[in-house]
């Protein structure tokens, strides 16, 4: 399932390389407040807040997504993570995506998935104000200091204000 979505992610990419000149670029930050799914006893706290750095670009219904997130206290670890999603949509969207979590120095062994669902709602012309809900889901993960592995699925609920560039011309590259 996970290979399927990233290869999914690879060729949806590769599909829309050619027209990039079409579209909207949005660019901007925000805020998350996240919480574990599985309560972590004397881990650390299960719950805080993120903020980040998002750049999307959308063609009609169909956008791309790539954030850089810093989770300060991080089941008491200090964390960042790039994410990339695709989205379907317009002012409802959905999507799903990858990413890489980095924790004290040190990148985690495998990538996290995570499914998105947002509002996005435009307050001018060129200012949109995302409002989203994320479910990621890792495996298992390895904490500084413990002998365990634990489950660290996790919830994010969000917002973020982005600035916008429209491109009408179509150039198509072939």
């Amino acid at each position: 399932m996970k290979r399927l979505l990233l290869m999914g992610m690879i060729l949806g990419l590769a599909m829309s390389a050619g027209n990039l000149q079409a579209g909207e670029h949005r660019i901007g930050g925000g805020v998350n407040y996240w919480v574990a799914l599985e309560d972590l006893d004397d881990e650390g706290d299960d719950d805080g807040l993120s903020y980040l750095l998002s750049y999307q670009y959308w063609w009609d219904f169909f956008g791309v997504e790539a954030d850089i997130e810093l989770l300060p206290d991080r089941f008491g670890e200090t964390a960042s993570a790039a994410e990339m999603y695709m989205l379907l949509g317009s002012t409802i969207y959905g999507g799903a995506g990858v990413g890489w979590l980095r924790a004290d120095g040190d990148f985690a062994d495998e990538p996290f998935f995570a499914f998105k669902a947002g509002l996005n709602l435009e307050l001018l012309p060129s200012v949109i104000v995302d409002i989203s809900a994320n479910y990621r889901f890792n495996e298992q993960t390895d904490l500084e200091d413990d002998d365990t592995d634990i489950d660290t699925d996790t919830i994010f609920l969000g917002a973020a204000v982005r600035g916008v560039r429209r491109i009408n011309n179509l150039i198509t590259v072939k």
